[in-house]
């Protein structure tokens, strides 16, 4: 059984089945091809990991570097991209065909800081009892959302009903 592959560019004598190699020094200057061997002893000298840095090209490239060092600074990068990624999230934001004025404005506040947080909004809208026979007030409610939001939104899924809700989803332009 082999041994279980590392993460990372190979290094050193983990190197295998290589008998020359483009050898680029600390400094970024191009050594030229060399044997394998030859290059391993040069790293060696110098203190250094022979790192492979392009395994598919002919013949490989390898590059004299501090291997934990080069490993440090990829953790680092990687850790600095996970940071800066934003997951976007749904906010729910429910209604009902009767809503007063100011509890829609106070809604309508809350969607605004939504989109502004970078998050999508499923807009909903629960219809109770008799309130299905008047669906129509929903849409036009729904509508009226739409264009409020048409600046800072875009309609991701125009209002459908869904059994006793009509659902909308807007997402940030």
């Amino acid at each position: 059984m082999p041994a279980p592959q590392k993460d990372g560019p190979r290094a050193n004598r983990d190197i295998r089945g290589v008998r020359e190699v483009q050898l680029i020094d600390e400094t970024g200057q191009n050594r030229g091809v060399m044997g394998f061997f030859d290059a391993l002893q040069v790293a060696e000298e110098a203190g250094l990991d022979l790192v492979e840095i392009a395994p598919n090209s002919t013949p490989p490239v390898c590059k004299l570097l501090d291997y934990g060092r080069y490993r440090f600074n990829e953790q680092k990068k990687q850790a600095e991209a996970r940071k800066r990624q934003k997951t976007v999230e749904v906010k729910e934001i429910k209604l009902r065909p009767g809503i007063d004025k100011h509890d829609y404005d106070v809604k309508m506040k809350a969607v605004q800081r939504f989109f502004e947080e970078g998050d999508k909004v499923k807009v909903t809208l629960r219809f109770r009892g008799r309130e299905m026979a008047h669906q129509d007030l929903g849409l036009r409610l729904l509508e009226r959302v739409k264009a409020e939001t048409q600046e800072i939104a875009k309609v991701e899924s125009e209002p459908q009903l869904e059994g006793r809700q009509m659902i909308m989803i807007l997402a940030p332009r």
